[in-house]
């Protein structure tokens, strides 16, 4: 008996329940003219729809509910999900929870590598690096 891979993807995308937001660099920063700091850098959303962003614990709990084990032991501590129909993310690539209902609205993180690609697919999943906008630091 095998997987149904139709059935799957819409078990998943049922899941899927918040609105997360894919953001490109789309120029230089411009300078701020009192501080000469780098100020805000434009960006451009190459997408905004249905997705996730789960951590480790949330990757074990969904593979669960699916009965599927499917991020096995490469799973990075944050990981976006979205439909197989989103575009891929680039390394770089900012995410951000748009809306949601456990807390991680507002929250932003970087994409780490590319998507995953796989022959057979049931969503996209990207590698996650949480971004720091506290620290002086800040990526």
């Amino acid at each position: 008996m095998g997987l149904d891979i139709a059935q799957a993807k819409a078990d998943l995308e049922a899941l899927l329940t918040d609105t997360v937001r894919i953001s490109r660099t789309a120029g230089q920063p411009v300078l701020d003219p009192e501080t000469g700091e780098p100020g805000h850098t434009p960006t451009s959303t190459v997408y905004e729809g249905p997705g996730a962003v789960l951590s480790t614990h949330g990757q074990i709990v969904l593979g669960q509910v699916l009965g599927t084990d499917w991020v096995s032991e490469g799973s990075s501590w944050y990981r976006l999900i979205t439909p197989v129909t989103a575009p891929i993310a680039l390394p770089g690539d900012l995410v951000e929870v748009v809306t949601e209902t456990g807390g991680l609205a507002g929250r932003t993180w970087l994409a780490d590598d590319l998507t995953e690609a796989s022959t057979v697919e049931i969503c996209r999943s990207t590698r996650l690096i949480e971004r720091i906008t506290t620290a002086s630091s800040a990526i």
